[in-house]
């Protein structure tokens, strides 16, 4: 199986491939550039693919560099990975959050009644779904709690947004600021989305010193190596069903 999986900044995008480095690793490609400037690296393991994009950060950007790369190649699963915020106490600092839905939680208008996301509106989707059953085995293979994952524009800097967030989406796990742009980029090519989140803050005041970035990046690596199994089994199922489909209909 090839996957795609986007992050945002470079730290996030080298703590994945730390991920999926075989061991001991004997090289260490260099990234390539795509256009429009984007990095990718190449991580090959018996079965599986996968192209780590640094993406830039916000929903935009992740779209912008997620529809190129898919311009370019042929994928089975893209991922949105990195770092964010947990919302306590279900999603602590060091743990990670595996998505069950990827939620623009932002994207909308603002009545005196309060917020009505885009769909509401009746403009497009505020919600995108990854595989059920390969949300769960991710969550399940790497520890992670299983619940959606939020998409913001503006990270969440005090109690007020976060209790507000917190009303809106109560089963949230994390908050980020690209997995809905991936998603929507994906949906445009039919491809199946995953997002998973390693917790480096708290969904509330801002509080730098607080903040645990390392300990997330630390957390995003052992989760991807406890992933790269999950994802070669549910690609050769994948592979498998879309063979028999096809003969199906051959």
């Amino acid at each position: 199986m090839r996957a795609l999986i986007v992050t945002a900044v470079a730290a996030e995008a080298d703590s994945v491939a730390a991920g999926l480095t075989p061991h001991p690793d004997p090289v260490t490609p260099e990234p390539r550039t795509l256009p429009g400037g984007y990095l990718i690296t190449r991580r090959d393991l018996p079965g599986l693919a996968a192209d780590v994009l640094v993406g830039g950060v916000g929903p935009a950007a992740a779209a912008a560099a997620t529809a190129t790369a898919l311009a370019l190649a042929d994928y089975s699963l893209v991922i949105s990975a990195g770092i964010g915020g947990g919302f306590a106490p279900a999603a602590p600092l060091g743990s990670l959050v595996v998505a069950d839905a990827l939620v623009a939680a932002d994207l909308g208008a603002e009545t005196p009644e309060g917020f009505l996301p885009v769909q509401e509106l009746g403009f497009g989707r505020s919600v995108h779904l990854p595989p059920a059953e390969l949300a769960a085995r991710a969550a399940e293979a790497t520890g992670a709690l299983l619940a959606p994952v939020l998409t913001v524009s503006t990270v969440t800097g005090s109690a007020s947004r976060a209790a507000e967030l917190a009303a809106r989406h109560p089963l949230a796990g994390a908050e980020a600021m690209e997995g809905f742009g991936v998603a929507e980029a994906a949906a445009a090519h039919e491809l199946p989305v995953l997002e998973v989140r390693a917790v480096s803050n708290a969904v509330g005041p801002r509080d730098r010193a607080a903040w645990r970035i390392g300990d997330a990046l630390a957390a995003l690596t052992a989760g991807f190596r406890a992933l790269g199994p999950v994802l070669v089994n549910w690609g050769e199922r994948h592979e498998r069903h879309e063979h028999d489909k096809h003969h199906e209909h051959g």
